[in-house]
């Protein structure tokens, strides 16, 4: 179409979109976007950056859907260019657009009443995984630093010889927002881009216990076990396995049996897995030790909190990515500032964009300042279990493997208290998990162990200081 009658057409779409939503809501995401051409049911659209794009995609693409096709037609299809400045069309980074897919291989046989994995549909002769990738965690976007090296490397040399190195599996463990999702998926990406041919899935742990969950159920309601045994079957099928959160497997006794029967059937058939979780498998309460000592076959590679050097190369990668150019001092500044996670970063970041693009400011450092000082002073450090663990075995100066052991030795057993109460207090975790993520005990025993801290701190000054000064360390902002 020519020029005049693309514009149109976006025309009599804002239009409509204007009748749809609040004009609050329109003057902020609909009023800057622009028609760039329109080619064969094909609409480009220019938008003020990377966010403003996901923004829209996440809210909005159920209207733009309806005022595409009813424009266009049913075949439309819609294409994002971002601009820096008026009229500056700026190319979208190829690994923005890029898919993954897996090539179509034999459904195994699976029984007739099988409902329990829905990858698998009865019938089907040739069956195509969705490998569950997302081309934006790959190793281009993965900044290096002394934090993360050692799994970096492991991935890279896994990604060229799959279930084939020493790594495997490889068993990626850290605190949350630190990059273990990102760097699992980018192994799971640089294999597929070397080894088209071979079956990649990328699973959370939660799908897999929920799929092995509807496949028991459908076994139990059917009398036989032959949806467990398809449920089996399909895992089987993947040459590289990756699953995000295997903490989440704890006391989940089912789960873990079926898991443990693939992990080995992978494992003897040089078949490569990757695996996450928020703990080295040491750490890890609630799972069979027939599964933990599997977990420690390859390498336990461990990210750690980003050093201040690595924070500033994520701020420039991910602003150079939104085709957003920022002052020197505001990286730094930033940098400086939020020392939390790579997620904490990467929002702060979007959110000093997003300011500027809605407010129509240029991020200066002023700006940043006003925005960063108020995340920072309002964030509240992520407290879990296991950050609770550490700090009281620092406190008192004993290991993590006395922390977790039997001994009824009293130092052991007033610093696992301590941490009972503190992980009642400060996290919405229930006495159960608590229990079972500190020596595995009950309920019963944590709430005792409550009861103990307070009747000692009410009893003795010096160990109610200790309750104190680990509290502050626990709350503190690193």
């Amino acid at each position: 179409m020519s020029l005049s009658n693309h514009i149109d057409v976006w025309n009599r779409c804002l239009a409509i979109i204007r009748d749809i939503i609040p004009k609050e809501q329109y003057d902020t995401w609909f009023h800057p976007v622009r028609s760039v051409s329109l080619e064969n049911s094909t609409i480009t659209l220019a938008v003020p950056s990377h966010f403003f794009r996901e923004y829209l995609e996440e809210h909005y693409i159920d209207v733009l859907n309806l005022v595409l096709r009813r424009e266009i037609g049913p075949q439309v299809t819609l294409i994002y260019a971002v601009t820096v400045v008026e009229g500056e069309q700026v190319r979208l980074p190829e690994q923005n657009s890029k898919t993954y897919h897996n090539n179509e291989i034999p459904v195994p046989e699976v029984g007739q009443n099988y409902n329990g994995n829905p990858y698998i549909i009865p019938g089907l002769k040739k069956l195509k995984i969705d490998p569950q990738l997302n081309p934006q965690y790959s190793f281009a976007n993965f900044i290096e630093g002394e934090c993360n090296r050692l799994g970096r490397a492991a991935g890279m040399n896994i990604s060229i010889n799959p279930g084939r190195s020493t790594f495997n599996p490889l068993f990626i463990y850290g605190g949350p927002g630190l990059g273990k999702t990102h760097l699992a998926q980018a192994i799971g990406i640089a294999i597929k881009e070397k080894y088209p041919e071979k079956v990649v899935l990328y699973v959370s742990a939660n799908v897999f216990q929920n799929q092995y969950t509807s496949a028991a159920c459908s076994a139990k309601s059917n009398n036989n076990n032959t949806s467990v045994a398809d449920f089996l079957r399909f895992y089987q099928l993947i040459d590289v396995l990756i699953i995000d959160d295997v903490h989440e497997f704890a006391d989940k006794k089912g789960t873990q049996n079926a898991f443990f029967h693939i992990f080995n059937y992978l494992h003897q058939s040089g078949k490569q897995l990757i695996l996450t979780s928020d703990k080295p498998p040491v750490e890890l309460q609630g799972l069979e030790q027939r599964l933990l000592s599997r977990f420690k076959w390859g390498l336990s590679a461990e990210l750690q909190m980003p050093s201040y050097n690595t924070r500033l190369e994520i701020l420039k990668s991910k602003s150079e990515r939104e085709g957003v150019d920022i002052p020197e001092e505001v990286f730094s500044f930033i940098a400086k500032k939020v020392k939390t996670n790579i997620r904490e970063l990467e929002g702060t970041l979007f959110s000093l964009i997003a300011s500027a693009t809605f407010g129509r400011k240029e991020i200066t450092l002023e700006l940043a300042r006003n925005l960063v000082d108020k995340i920072v002073t309002e964030h509240k450090v992520e407290i879990t279990i296991n950050r609770i663990q550490n700090i009281v075995c620092n406190y008192f100066n004993i290991t993590t493997d006395q922390f977790l052991s039997k001994t009824r030795k009293r130092e052991i057993v007033q610093a696992r208290q301590i941490a009972m109460y503190l992980s009642r207090n400060l996290t919405k975790t229930s006495l159960a998990s608590i229990g079972s993520q500190l020596g595995g005990k009950d309920h019963a025993t944590v709430h005792h162990a409550c009861n103990t801290v307070c009747d000692l701190m009410d009893t003795d000054r010096n160990f109610r200081q200790y309750v104190v000064d680990i509290e502050k360390q626990v709350t503190m902002i690193d």
